[in-house]
């Protein structure tokens, strides 16, 4: 018979693999966001998470591949957050329309590291950029095949669904970035706002 799994306060050892995980997760979060991408180091990483190199190197294969995955968190939170937005009930169109933008511009925003990370440092390592450049391809993709599904094939007719896709995914892109950045003087609601005003403009042509 096998013997069971051995417990540490009150933690499995799968837990406890899952928290220090989540645990390096959240510190690449904090360090690459405040110290960027090229100055992070894996030691700073490691002392924000209050483990040791070995557990960093069990789960990620180096820095990049930390910071891929960090992105890869987000945009799966920002993917998940739209969705739910826009299938909620609202009482038109174009409010579920204005709910979804708001939900992927505040997962951006809410958490400026987020927005950081995904937006701004994912661009500054070599690596990444090609993972970055699919993410937006996948993310125009879903806003194109959402908007058929609201507004009918003859919205948004392919081939000009993924190029609406593509420009409007981008837009708001350079929007948040443009915001993080301090570049423009604007809320993100006033982003929001913009954007789904847009959006729908585009759709009714």
């Amino acid at each position: 018979m096998a013997s069971p799994t051995r417990r540490y306060n009150g933690m499995s050892a799968d837990d406890r693999t899952a928290d220090r995980r989540a645990r390096l997760l959240e510190a690449g979060l904090e360090v690459f966001s405040t110290a960027g991408a090229q100055n992070t180091t894996m030691t700073a990483i490691c002392a924000e998470a209050k483990l040791t190199e070995r557990y960093l190197y069990q789960n990620f294969s180096s820095k990049e591949d930390l910071l891929e995955k960090v992105v890869e968190s987000v945009s799966d939170e920002i993917r998940a957050a739209a969705l739910d937005a826009l299938h909620s009930p609202a009482p038109t169109v174009e409010e579920q329309v204005r709910n979804a933008i708001g939900a992927f511009v505040g997962v951006l925003t809410d958490d400026r590291r987020k927005g950081r990370v995904a937006m701004i440092e994912s661009l500054a390592v070599d690596s990444l950029r090609d993972y970055r450049r699919k993410s937006m391809r996948a993310f125009a993709h879903l806003v194109a095949e959402q908007s058929r599904e609201l507004f009918g094939e003859q919205a948004w007719p392919q081939p000009q669904s993924e190029i609406n896709g593509l420009l409007f995914i981008g837009g708001l892109a350079e929007l948040v970035i443009a915001w993080l950045n301090d570049e423009i003087d604007v809320t993100p609601a006033d982003i929001v706002d913009a954007a789904a005003r847009h959006f729908v403009a585009t759709a009714h042509r």
